[in-house]
């Protein structure tokens, strides 16, 4: 988890970020979690790689 949050911190919520209300900062956070941390990241549970690498070849 603190990986994640240290990546956050650097790729999306960096000293420049503003976000006009909560709901924006919440939305920007999903959809960065969801279409770029999630899918392309490895992990180590997945033999070093990432989930759509793993998918395609265990599938």
């Amino acid at each position: 988890m603190e990986s994640l949050y240290k990546t956050l911190k650097r790729e999306l919520v960096n000293d420049d970020a503003y976000f006009a209300s909560i709901e924006q900062a919440q939305l920007e956070i999903f959809k960065y979690i969801e279409t770029y941390y999630n899918p392309k990241r490895i992990h180590s549970a997945l033999g070093y790689q990432s989930p759509i690498e793993f998918e395609k070849n265990n599938h």
